[in-house]
């Protein structure tokens, strides 16, 4: 039976793991709200907010969780050749709020967006408080690729990315991989598996050791 959150609850108040749902599958609560000491208590325990417009929130913690480690990114050939040719300045933080509505934005596909209103205003603040990152890709100054997430600890969960021009989200998400190593991340996040994560080299791993993980990072960070 489905969990039902209330605003007035605290703010760190979840169900325990094993309320998740099987169908839909990894579906653990709905309700509550998006107000940042909610979300960085579910983060910190491997959950995250999933839903469109017109639904109430909904918390999902799957099991078995999608992942990328860092060492396993694909890079194809033709990646590798823009890579090693430069074609793409990348920046931390520049614009924030770019990359999210650029994310948000509809998709060739016509699929609609997830990222509502009051998502966007929730990951606004968690990036004022210095939680919430982008990584941009740019030619010539213009952006043409990205990816917003969270670094908690010794894990970067991945939220969304876009490109404006071939390879510039792969190039982006691989340029996240390579400095994951020299800055304590051990992990990045894809919480949902999709054919195009698994062609870069992501791969389930059972949720125990996903917040064995992310708790490991934690004691890292704070020792």
């Amino acid at each position: 039976m489905l969990t039902w959150l209330s605003p007035e609850d605290p703010p760190d108040y979840f169900p325990p793991y094993s309320a998740t749902l099987s169908e839909p599958a990894g579906l653990l609560a709905a309700g509550g709200d998006l107000r940042p000491e909610r979300l960085l208590a579910a983060y910190r325990r491997g959950i995250f907010p999933w839903y469109s417009a017109g639904q109430p929130v909904l918390w999902w913690s799957p099991d078995p969780r999608e992942v990328l480690f860092p060492q396993e990114f694909r890079r194809s050939r033709s990646l590798q050749r823009r890579l090693d040719r430069g074609q793409f300045e990348f920046t931390w933080d520049r614009d924030f709020a770019a990359v999210i509505d650029a994310c948000a934005a509809p998709r060739a596909s016509g699929a609609g967006t997830w990222i509502t209103p009051e998502m966007r205003a929730a990951y606004l603040e968690l990036h004022r408080r210095g939680v919430a990152h982008s990584l941009e890709a740019r030619r010539s100054g213009a952006l043409v690729g990205g990816l917003y997430g969270l670094r908690l600890g010794g894990v970067f969960c991945g939220e969304s990315m876009f490109s404006r021009e071939a390879d510039a989200s792969k190039a982006t998400l691989a340029t996240l991989a390579a400095w994951c190593p020299g800055n304590g991340v051990t992990l990045i996040d894809c919480q949902m598996p999709s054919a195009h994560l698994r062609s870069l080299g992501s791969r389930p791993i059972p949720r125990a050791r996903f917040l064995e993980e992310l708790a490991a990072g934690f004691i890292a960070l704070e020792t």
